[in-house]
């Protein structure tokens, strides 16, 4: 499979885009992909929005996940030079100013945009390793895509693994990656947080690693400018020390992960069950509410 990926990610992006552009529609229509966890996230999100408004946001969605699949299957060959062009970052400075220091960082970001891209992108202005920390998929063929694109950028590592790896790093000036929106398993601590207007849970790695690494933490928030074309905004979220036991972190990563999305809806990843599961208790389900089991 792996293979394939390569064979595919040598064809020129205009003839991949011109394949998504039919596949996005063959996935909203005929195979309804997700389809009706797309409409209701979205009716839950926008209750605002009218159903036109609404359906335009998922078709431009289901199109742009397609677009998305093509950018990562090129991601391996694009040279330096031609990411920066197409990935420009609005505030460099924030983290340069780091990496000047060799201060290692924990780098939030959330599935929007290109976030492979983004991971690709961010390396030269820090000069130096980013280790990508990643939930495995549940599809092996895209799991193994995303492995084999991250393995590019430094060592991807598993969830479980992140804080052993973290730790034995902790002396070399290395920066490590989460994409951490996802829903975390039953099994698995979780943070429930209002998240556009309903109760969903977080994963709380992101919290426990910063504490336990003491790192700078900073969210990366990425726009689509037009096809293939993306801007990146920095924001500082915590410096060290970081206080151990709390949510502070986390809580603002869910903030800002909200904010970004909403300020273009069409580019996360809606087809993500982000709300399949119910909070412990009703009584946690007002608003603002935070509670973690």
């Amino acid at each position: 499979m792996s293979l394939l990926f390569r064979l595919l990610g040598r064809l020129p992006l205009p003839v991949l885009y011109a394949c998504g552009a039919v596949l996005s529609l063959v996935l909203q229509y005929v195979v309804r992909y997700r389809r009706q966890t797309v409409k209701s996230n979205l009716a839950h999100a926008f209750p605002e929005l009218s159903e036109t408004e609404r359906r335009r946001i998922m078709r431009r969605f289901y199109r742009h996940l397609c677009d998305l699949t093509a950018e990562v299957l090129v991601a391996p060959r694009l040279a330096p030079e031609e990411l920066a062009r197409r990935v420009v970052f609005d505030n460099p400075e924030v983290l340069t100013r780091f990496a000047s220091q060799r201060q290692s960082l924990m780098l939030l970001t959330c599935h929007q945009g290109n976030w492979e891209w983004l991971l690709h992108a961010v390396t030269p202005l820090l000069g130096c390793p980013v280790d990508a920390v990643y939930k495995p998929l549940h599809n092996r063929h895209a799991d193994e895509l995303m492995r084999h694109v991250r393995s590019h950028l430094g060592n991807p590592i598993p969830f479980q693994n992140a804080a052993r790896e973290i730790l034995r790093r902790r002396r070399e000036f290395r920066a490590f990656a989460m994409v951490a929106d996802q829903a975390p398993f039953k099994r698995d601590k979780r943070h429930w947080r209002t998240f556009f207007g309903r109760p969903a849970s977080f994963y709380l790695g992101p919290q426990k690693i910063a504490e336990l690494a003491q790192r700078p933490v900073v969210f990366l928030s990425m726009y689509q400018l037009r096809r293939g074309y993306y801007r990146v905004r920095l924001e500082i979220l915590a410096e060290p020390p970081h206080t151990k036991g709390g949510t502070e972190i986390l809580d603002r990563y869910i903030d800002a992960v909200e904010a970004s999305i909403r300020a273009q809806p069409h580019t996360w990843l809606w087809s993500n069950r982000k709300w399949k599961h119910q909070p412990p208790a009703a009584e946690h389900t007002e608003s603002g509410m935070q509670t973690s089991v």
